[in-house]
């Protein structure tokens, strides 16, 4: 018989967790398989920590999107913001659900082209498009979206030299209300800057204005700041239209809808104060058709929605290293998966559940990551039951910005798994090895 683990006892406050108007909150619901698929088998079969995608998910939220969309407004696009996650098999399901490709660099949109994104479906965004980059863009008809007049002046003496005539749109960023204020990127509304722009760009004969760009910040938590945003887009429009004569073809209103995580600090859970898509619907297509354009001269609308689609199709699972007792008498649990992996740890209070039954007691208790960094923290504080070494814990709400921000730190990336809509499992991106990470090295000779 094994003989029984041996704990000194301690005495401690007890803490029945932050109390809110619903009272306190328990996250110990057991959580065993994922799309039917038992979480016991995949660890066994691909290995702990395991990045796991529901791709049943992502198309019920894309098409559900979709729906609240078009059934408010004649004309919507959307277009899969790579950087949220750009792994090949998840761009390519929202590509079948019928998005175009919202890019922020060279690497993104080769990115795009390779998964078979015709040029004229490719939205490039961001500050740092080099003059390769540009000259692509204009010969493969994609959106280029100015983001300073730096590339403004670049863009109209390339296509001048190259005999392009690209389709282009401004970036703008305005006062929403929201602070800190996303004034970074773009040409300002309120000071002129982004009136002065278009105005250059019409009167470039090397350059086409298709449309107006705005993002005004991540994970937004008002609807109203929508509003301000569509109403600001389409004075511009309106005001081009009427000085001279010409519609643009759509207005980008970005992406920034949030997902239904809680932030760090917040009273209440995400699912309880997270704005529904369709108020951010509301917001935005009431603006827009009661503005005052003709019905044959509505823009069409794009939206770059990221981390809404894709946070709850991703779960991460992970396995006790192993626990102790902090100097505080607090209880820490050791986990084979940290900040390394799981980025969004910074800023998200991640719902996180047993995989298995484990009893009815339970204890707060520090949750860290396996790194040798005092900040490798998973969670700060989480009341779950008493943890033991082998036991297994699932992370809800991961698939956005993880596996673009991870880092390969200490130790290797772990594998990704796709559960398609049949409940069958595809790695679709393979756990490192040394002789990947070490590959891109080169010894000098006097070193061998």
């Amino acid at each position: 018989m094994e003989k029984l683990r041996y704990e000194r006892p301690v005495i401690q406050k007890m803490n029945a967790g932050l109390m809110n108007k619903f009272g306190s909150k328990t996250e110990n619901e057991v959580v065993n398989n994922i799309d039917g698929v038992p979480v016991k088998s995949l660890t066994k079969q691909y290995g702990s920590p395991l990045f796991v995608i529901s791709e049943r998910q992502i198309r019920r939220n894309m098409q559900n999107a979709k729906r609240i969309f078009k059934t408010r407004y004649p004309k919507v696009q959307f277009a899969w913001s790579y950087k949220t996650n750009y792994l090949n098999a998840v761009c390519r399901i929202f590509h079948q659900e019928g998005s175009w490709a919202e890019v922020v660099s060279g690497f993104e949109y080769d990115k795009a082209l390779y998964n078979n994104v015709p040029g004229s479906k490719i939205i490039f965004n961001g500050p740092d498009k080099t003059e390769n980059d540009l000259i692509k863009a204009a010969k493969n008809d994609s959106l280029i979206h100015i983001d300073h007049y730096d590339e403004l002046y670049t863009l109209i003496r390339l296509s001048e030299e190259n005999g392009l005539k690209p389709r282009v749109a401004i970036r703008v960023n305005m006062d929403t209300g929201i602070y800190p204020k996303w004034d970074r990127f773009g040409f300002n509304f309120e000071n002129g800057q982004a009136w002065n722009a278009l105005t250059r760009i019409i009167n470039s004969p090397v350059l086409r204005l298709a449309g107006i760009h705005c993002h005004i910040g991540t994970f937004m938590l008002s609807a109203n700041a929508y509003t301000i945003a569509a109403r600001n887009l389409c004075e511009l429009a309106w005001s081009i239209k009427e000085r001279f004569g010409i519609m643009v073809d759509y207005l980008d209103l970005g992406g920034g809808f949030p997902s239904t995580n809680t932030l760090k600090g917040a009273y209440l859970p995400g699912t309880d104060t997270v704005p529904s898509i369709d108020q951010f619907a509301d917001a935005i297509t009431d603006v827009i058709i009661s503005y005052g354009f003709k019905q044959d001269e509505l823009p069409t609308l794009i939206l770059e929605t990221g981390r809404a689609l894709i946070d709850d199709a991703g779960y991460l699972l992970t396995t006790v290293l192993a626990t102790k007792r902090l100097s505080d008498g607090r209880r820490a649990t050791i986990l084979d998966t940290g900040i390394n992996s799981l980025f969004t740890s910074f800023w998200y209070e991640h719902k996180i559940n047993p995989a298995e039954p484990l009893g009815s007691q339970t204890e707060e208790m520090v949750l860290f990551g396996p790194l040798c960094m005092n900040i490798d923290v998973v969670r700060e504080s989480i009341v779950m039951p008493l943890l033991e070494k082998g036991n297994q814990l699932v992370i809800q709400k991961v698939g956005a910005y993880n596996m673009t921000q991870w880092m390969q730190f200490i130790t290797t990336r772990p594998n990704i798994v796709l559960i398609d809509s049949e409940n069958n499992s595809h790695v679709i991106r393979e756990a490192e090895t040394l002789d990947y990470v070490q590959q891109p090295e080169r010894i000098p000779d006097h070193l061998k």
